[in-house]
């Protein structure tokens, strides 16, 4: 294992403390009350889901310093297992073509401040930015494949790994910057997901909801939205919302595609790309938050839900 030391450095941004208070103070105790009162995310009944109305200004949490972390995903378990908590943040960087080293910090400060408490060797490089971590697992798109994989953070092993039929991959149906991103994974309220695209879909965004032991795919649905025409994707509450741009700084939250319904319908909602290239976007149900990479910076976004 190498030297934690060793690992690229971050530079925390100078101004998020100051931001991170504003947020704070600008958000009156009485609203805190109404969206805690939403409900517990994290919970099968979906108590508490909504649909998407705001996205705030992006908060840094630190910055990368070498060209390995242009790209990357960071990351936090919304349902830990234990020994790992809600405050175990994790981290790779996905420029290159073995992409195997997973950082682990105990907090989003540590991470900061650019020591890993330890970092994780993967069995299997990983492809691109879509990888999300829940429920005590790392679960990734292993390199050249159509597969996506669980590596177990106690056990450090992988413990599933399954074919998603007629899946693009590796430069087949990414987002619009590129980047392998054809296959994309995603956690909210309900579960897991896999965010893909197929020829017999012609390119339209398909979503699989995934047993997160087996792998196995629960349900699909066939969207009509162009997996090239968008940025990227999350879900919330069973809902997949897109991104209009990647570079844009004054981008929108474009679409939204309803699994319970089985429709789409288009929207307008500000989203800001401060540094001009997001890579990684998701959504953490227990933070209410989006968690983004946007050129070497790690940021995350406030959300508000409408009540359901």
């Amino acid at each position: 294992v190498p030297d934690p030391a060793a690992a690229p450095r971050w530079e925390p941004q100078p101004l998020s403390y100051q931001e991170l208070q504003s947020e704070r103070t600008e958000v009156p105790v009485s609203r805190l009350l109404d969206e805690t009162a939403l409900g517990r995310p994290g919970k099968e009944d979906s108590a508490g889901c909504g649909q998407l109305v705001w996205v705030g200004e992006p908060v840094v949490f630190g910055r990368a310093d070498s060209i390995a972390g242009k790209y990357g995903v960071w990351m936090k378990d919304p349902e830990p297992v234990p020994p790992f908590t809600r405050d175990n943040t994790w981290r790779v960087d996905t420029v290159g073509t073995e992409v195997r080293q997973l950082f682990q910090y105990e907090e989003a400060e540590q991470l900061a401040r650019g020591y890993p408490a330890k970092v994780h060797i993967l069995p299997r490089p990983l492809e691109s930015t879509g990888a999300v971590i829940y429920r005590g697992g790392l679960f990734f798109q292993p390199r050249h494949s159509r597969s996506v994989a669980r590596y177990d953070l106690r056990g450090e092993t992988i413990t599933a790994e399954r074919e998603i039929p007629g899946a693009g991959y590796h430069g087949q149906y990414p987002y619009s910057w590129g980047g392998y991103t054809d296959i994309d994974l995603a956690v909210d309220e309900t579960g897991l997901w896999v965010i893909y695209s197929t020829e017999k879909a012609r390119g339209a965004i398909v979503l699989s909801k995934l047993d997160p032991e087996t792998l196995e795919i629960r349900r699909t649905w066939e969207t009509n939205i162009r997996k090239r025409g968008v940025a990227n994707s999350f879900l919330i509450c069973g809902t997949l919302y897109t991104v209009s741009s990647y570079s844009a700084p004054n981008a929108t939250i474009n679409f939204a595609y309803d699994t319970a319904t089985g429709s789409s319908r288009a929207l307008s909602i500000p989203f800001e790309n401060r540094f001009r290239y997001l890579s990684m976007l998701d959504y953490n149900p227990a933070e209410r938050r989006l968690f983004a990479w946007d050129s070497f910076n790690m940021v995350t976004y406030p959300v508000r839900l409408s009540r359901a």
